[in-house]
């Protein structure tokens, strides 16, 4: 069966090979394995299949920097057709070896990477689609819609799809992300609370299942599947099209931090506004995101640069007083017609609120700067070399009912006591029925929970410490009865995976067996795969 494949399939095999006999000490041993046809240096893989050291130590980390593990070979795919090769071959193998699907790496704990199998680099594909990798387009029924590679970029989404004077409605904080990658998890973002995440705005996605078939699916058609790879977190197939829902874009945001010293009032005054949640309602937030300002850390973050230069004594004064203050951060959209009347709709919004007046700050920015506001200090961050560091991040849903509890017992006691918390800690509600039940993400059992977000960096030598706070974290909530939810989950057993899933385990477990019964995709996870 084999003989139908493309050459550089052929090679698959004896890659892997090559991982596990490396120690022999001959020069590219596996040579002398292939058919006489093959025993060639000049064989077609400059764009297909690599084993090179630059490829293989790209393939071998993520963003988190915190976990290694070495692939035998890094897949440089040209088409869709490429990847549903590599599938096939390795379902025909006596052997099947794994697959993980790589966008940006920006996962923190080794989920893109694939020991001894191979990587499946997606972001090569840009280059072979000839303008075609976003259309947009429109329907009666549908609106305008964009039709969009796996592979491509939430930023180039943005810019594509505003030359037609739409655009998603649903982001996540960073958008130098890959479509595919953030569909496999959720997409989260302040927006969130309103629109839903991203994989709640979505039509319809062309997926290349763990059996190698090429499947179009959507709530309509092959709906299985469609729910499936929705926060499936890669288990059951490789995003290679999605169809985004757009609406029309605004041109400007007002963008405003309030200030709070009382978590109660905080917590109360988010969930009054993401109660304000119509699609179409108008006197309702188009953005909401929480996060906590400390004596460890700064006014400022790689998040933005946002507060005057002029009150951060003030601020900092604050924080020295209280410890800790609660930082809301909202924004809404105007356009031509609406930005006579923004200071008048946010004034309402803000009637009863409970923020300190004396803390308010605004800014009146472009969409696009507003979207892309990571990207100024993710800039500086390269530029001083701190960038490529450790980031021992933990991403946390909260039940409403335990959040007052999470504030005590995390914040105010583990959090300030071990005193090292210096990046970004993000804390803001979501609603439960902006979700769709039917995909496999999954979320609290409650009407409103909170998303928290301890987004560390560190120095090489020292990330163990913010594991070890991450652990505490973790034990505290399981002591206390907390039923909390990773997202960007990370196990170390299976039962703890079980666990995550809870009632939707046996389902997961069940459309893996459909999609995927060899159990070749995304092993970073170890889901089904514990070594």
């Amino acid at each position: 069966m084999a003989e139908n494949f493309p050459t550089y399939i052929k090679l698959i095999i004896f890659l892997i090979s090559l991982r596990l006999v490396s120690t022999v000490g001959k020069s590219k041993p596996w040579i002398s394995m292939l058919p006489p046809d093959l025993q060639t240096e000049e064989m077609e893989v400059e764009y297909k299949l690599r084993d090179d050291p630059y490829s293989i130590k790209l393939a071998s980390t993520d963003y988190g920097h915190l976990v290694r593990e070495i692939p035998a070979a890094v897949l440089y795919p040209s088409s869709s057709k490429d990847i549903a090769a590599l599938i096939n071959f390795s379902n025909n193998v006596s052997v099947p070896f794994s697959i993980a699907a790589r966008g940006q790496g920006h996962s923190v704990r080794g989920q893109s990477m694939a020991h001894n199998g191979v990587v499946v680099d997606m972001t090569s594909l840009r280059k072979f689609r000839n303008g075609s990798g976003i259309v947009v387009s429109s329907s009666p029924s549908l609106g305008f819609y964009a039709d969009v590679g796996g592979e491509q970029l939430w930023v180039d989404v943005l810019h594509a799809t505003l030359q037609h004077g739409v655009a998603p409605v649903s982001w996540t904080d960073y958008l130098y992300l890959t479509v595919g990658g953030t569909l496999s998890n959720a997409g989260i973002s302040g927006q969130t609370f309103r629109y839903g995440p991203q994989i709640s705005n979505v039509y319809e996605m062309d997926v290349i299942t763990g059996k190698g078939e090429f499947v179009s699916c959507s709530p309509q058609k092959n709906s299985e599947l469609f729910y499936a790879v929705l926060g499936g977190l890669g288990q059951f197939g490789v995003i290679v099209r999605a169809r985004i829902a757009l609406e029309q874009a605004p041109k400007r945001v007002k963008w405003v931090r309030i200030l709070y010293n009382d978590f109660t009032t905080f917590a109360r005054d988010q969930e009054h506004l993401i109660s304000l949640n119509g699609r179409r309602q108008k006197n309702a937030l188009d953005f909401l995101e929480g996060s906590l300002l400390m004596n460890q850390g700064t006014t400022e973050n790689w998040r933005s640069s946002f507060f005057p230069t002029s009150d951060h004594s003030r601020i900092i004064s604050l924080v020295t007083q209280h410890k800790i203050v609660y930082c809301l951060e909202v924004a809404k959209y105007c356009d031509d017609h609406t930005k006579n009347t923004m200071n008048k709709e946010l004034g309402i919004l803000f009637q009863g609120l409970s923020f300190m007046p004396e803390f308010m700050f605004e800014k009146d920015v472009s969409y696009v700067d507003f979207l892309n506001r990571v990207r100024g200090g993710e800039l500086k961050l390269q530029s001083q070399g701190l960038w490529e560091v450790p980031h021992p991040w933990l991403n946390l849903f909260i039940p409403k009912t335990n959040i007052s509890d999470f504030n005590s017992g995390v914040f105010k006691d583990i959090v300030l006591k071990r005193n090292i918390t210096t990046g970004p800690v993000l804390l803001y509600p979501m609603n439960r029925n902006k979700w769709d039940e039917r995909t496999s993400a999954v979320i609290p059992d409650e009407e409103v929970f909170y998303t928290v977000g301890f987004l560390h960096s560190s120095g090489f030598d020292g990330w163990e410490s913010f594991d070890y706070q991450n652990k505490e974290i973790l034990k505290f909530c399981e002591t206390a009865g907390i039923k909390v939810k990773q997202y960007l989950p990370h196990y170390n057993t299976h039962q703890g995976w079980i666990n995550h899933f809870g009632s939707k385990w046996k389902t997961f477990r069940e459309r893996k067996a459909l999609f995927d019964p060899n159990k070749i995709l995304s092993p970073g996870q170890r889901i089904f795969n514990h070594r």
